[in-house]
């Protein structure tokens, strides 16, 4: 038995990343009806109305997840309203869940953490988390600066804990998917290939630059300081990578990238995959893609297996 999928009730082991502003319930309730699990976001502060669009997924009766990233909750209303909702499964991320994982238990809630290295998996093991998110370097978004790719993370992790893994980063097929299987997942989670879907919010121009990179079309960015991040080459993106530093306020313009289509305005979050995706399609498709995809890879790697041969 899949241990995610019994952990999450999902009918794939396919999740949609908690990307700040983006994973709201028009994304997540694509997902979500595709059999992926759908994961609402709190990351992006805005208390209330991520409060409704987590109402909204539990009235919908499918699966779904909600991320608390720790450092960036202000407070603790965000934990309680989710401990006393409904929820059935949480993300970690961002921070120790050490104070998180007794609420959410006792609330009977599922919790896997975010990790980027073998450390942070081995304490949260014993912190007593049902699960790992394990996040490559390759993967968009809020980086650790010593950069691990997911394919040694993922066995580094794998020798030293037996807890169910999600595995993201450089993931966007049934390809990536069954190499991660192979390592020792047991589900994935994408965020720049659902950001580039229908389904997804952003404006057009994101999604399509996404489409346009190359696998060389990203930036590690403020390797020296915090945050440090993965996000889409730019004029502007330009600049900071040779200062080396970003901006405190390097954020503040965020929706104007996500929602008014101004690539400039700051910085554009995506992974390597970037340079893989080569279209927009619905979450459907690309759930349905990855499957049948995975599926093909599995049987013809069984068929070289009981044949003993490397074909």
């Amino acid at each position: 038995m899949n241990r995610v999928l019994a952990h999450t009730g999902a009918k794939y082991p396919i999740v949609q990343a908690p990307m700040g502003w983006i994973a709201r319930f028009e994304l997540a309730s694509a997902v979500s009806k595709a059999g992926g699990l759908g994961i609402i976001e709190t990351s992006s502060g805005e208390t209330e109305a991520c409060k409704t669009e987590i109402m909204k997924m539990i009235e919908l009766g499918l699966p779904f997840g909600v991320n608390l990233p720790i450092m960036f909750l202000r407070d603790d209303a965000m934990l309680k309203f989710v401990c006393t909702s409904g929820v059935k499964f949480v993300t970690t991320s961002a921070g120790s869940p050490a104070k998180f994982v007794a609420p959410l238990k006792d609330a009977g809630i599922t919790v896997y953490h975010a990790v980027p290295t073998v450390d942070a998996a081995v304490k949260c093991a014993e912190a007593g988390i049902d699960g790992l998110v394990v996040e490559g370097a390759e993967g968009g978004g809020f980086k650790n600066p010593e950069e691990v790719s997911t394919l040694v993370l993922l066995q580094a992790i794998r020798d030293r804990v037996d807890v169910p893994i999600i595995a993201a980063g450089g993931i966007c097929d049934g390809r990536g998917m069954a190499a991660a299987f192979a390592l020792g997942a047991e589900a994935v989670q994408m965020g720049t290939r659902f950001v580039s879907s229908a389904e997804s919010p952003v404006h057009r121009n994101y999604k399509q630059k996404i489409v346009d990179a190359k696998e060389t079309g990203t930036y590690v960015l403020n390797k020296k300081s915090t945050p440090c991040i993965r996000a889409l080459k730019s004029q502007h993106m330009d600049a900071i990578y040779e200062e080396g530093r970003m901006p405190a306020d390097v954020f503040k313009s965020i929706k104007d990238v996500y929602f008014g289509g101004d690539m400039e305005a700051a910085p554009a979050l995506a992974g390597q995959t970037s340079g893989l995706i080569h279209d927009i399609r619905s979450a459907k498709e690309i759930v349905d893609g990855m499957v049948a995809e995975f599926f093909s890879i599995a049987s013809r790697m069984g068929g070289l297996g009981a044949a003993h041969n490397f074909g």
